[in-house]
């Protein structure tokens, strides 16, 4: 049997919406999660006296079970439906949720954004829309869930699905190519099998709707960028880097160089869930072995290219940022952290240089003193140290970001520019 093409799944949206039962729900569904499994899980589920929640723990106990060895993976879980293999990422809910989904969302190919029809349109809704629009995942599905709570009606539906189209919009999504399903996780109404209580709906179901994205084409013919996750020593092997490749390809017998260090290096061998593989492609998470490069010279947040072709290593960036959740105002001398790609680093904004409309992209302002929630500017950023960073046009992978204060996103953007270090 040829191997099903692969993609990264995220599922966003507001905490209480029912991320985590679909999660189960849809796991359960394609029997990727066992009866047995099931069974334990509603014992646990009467232990803990949360009942309905055990598709919700399919999910949280995974906590436990990380995989022994190498572990590849932020938390995720496989499903298969007719056409494609998934990778969930990222169990939804943790408090920790968005700074995975920053991590996790710069890798996934898709995302579904679960609105619960009953509750609407949340805090939580808007931010995750909106970082997953900067943070580049074209393909949105919008999951309409807790149908059997508003009585599986229409109107119920239909009210919902147009507030969440003018958030979309607002954002930047062409809402003509977005599915909006609705579905009760719940009950399994429409996640796998067509409702019988939605007369009126005749669009997929929400396995179905999976099958309707498109496959992303791998950016093959770029040079080779792999930001790492973390590096292992493992005695009698060696070093061995952990990441994903996000662009271009890497074999054994590669001459690579580790930035910003600068150490160069041999691949030595390439390993992805315990099977030794002759080439890394985009998308792959691997381990590989490399020679003669002790931890000082690699660590989370380096990225992995080509001696002919090293990553860029910046001083300084011009980005463009939208506010999304800062309590009062951002001004120039502003020091939060940035997660980009697997690094995360305290960086200072040096320069508000013009707010933008975010409706037209039109220059509203030059040098404003600060900007707020819901605006868009070009500003510059000096990180605390010398980073890995690339343009966003020339490797979206590598030049997109999240900015977190006071545990929360405060802002996302892209890279425009690069000033090299």
């Amino acid at each position: 049997m040829a191997e099903k093409p692969h993609m990264n799944l995220i599922f966003i949206g507001h905490i209480d919406h029912g991320k985590s039962t679909t999660v189960g729900r849809l796991l359960y569904e394609t029997k990727a999660v066992s009866e047995q499994d099931l069974k334990k899980l509603k014992d646990e589920v009467v232990k803990y006296n949360r009942p309905t929640f055990e598709f919700a723990f399919v999910m949280d106990q995974l906590k436990e079970e990380r995989e022994r060895g190498i572990t590849i993976d932020i938390m995720h879980r496989d499903f298969q439906t007719p056409k494609y293999y998934f990778t969930i990422i990222d169990a939804p809910g943790h408090r920790d949720f968005v700074k995975n989904m920053i991590t996790g969302a710069s890798q996934a190919d898709a995302a579904v954004l679960v609105v619960s029809c009953v509750d609407g349109i949340q805090s939580q809704t808007r931010e995750h829309a909106y970082l997953a629009k900067v943070l580049g995942i074209s393909q949105v599905i919008v999951g309409i869930n807790k149908m059997d709570a508003a009585e599986f009606d229409k109107a119920k539906f239909e009210d919902t699905k147009a507030k969440v189209s003018e958030l979309l919009k607002t954002v930047g999504y062409d809402v003509s190519k977005i599915m909006f399903v609705p579905y009760s996780a719940l009950e399994g109404s429409n996640v796998s099998a067509k409702p019988e209580k939605m007369p009126w709906y005749n669009g997929p179901t929400l396995l179905g709707s999976l099958d309707l994205l498109t496959l992303p084409q791998k950016p093959l013919d770029k040079p080779l960028r792999l930001p790492v996750q973390d590096v292992y020593s493992i005695a009698g092997f060696g070093t061995v880097p952990v990441g994903r490749v996000e662009t271009g390809v890497m074999k054994p017998g590669d001459q690579i160089i580790v930035m910003p260090s600068g150490a160069k290096t041999e691949v030595r061998s390439i390993e992805m869930h315990h099977q030794q593989l002759q080439k890394a492609e985009p998308g792959d998470n691997v381990g590989f072995n490399v020679k003669g490069v002790d931890k000082k010279d690699i660590k989370r947040g380096d990225v992995i290219g080509p001696v002919s072709n090293p990553p860029t290593v910046a001083s300084e960036f011009t980005a463009q940022i939208v506010v999304i959740n800062h309590p009062t105002a951002i001004a120039p001398g502003y020091t939060p952290v940035f997660h980009i790609h697997t690094m995360q680093i305290a960086s200072t904004l040096v320069e508000i240089v013009e707010k933008k409309d975010p409706k037209t992209g039109q220059t509203v302002q030059k040098n404003p003193e600060f900007i707020k929630n819901g605006d868009v500017a070009i500003v510059r950023i000096k990180p605390s140290k010398p980073i890995c960073i690339e343009k966003f046009g020339e490797f979206p992978q590598l030049g997109r970001f999240a900015i977190r204060d006071m545990g929360q996103t405060v802002a996302a953007g892209v890279v425009l520019d690069v000033k090299k270090a």
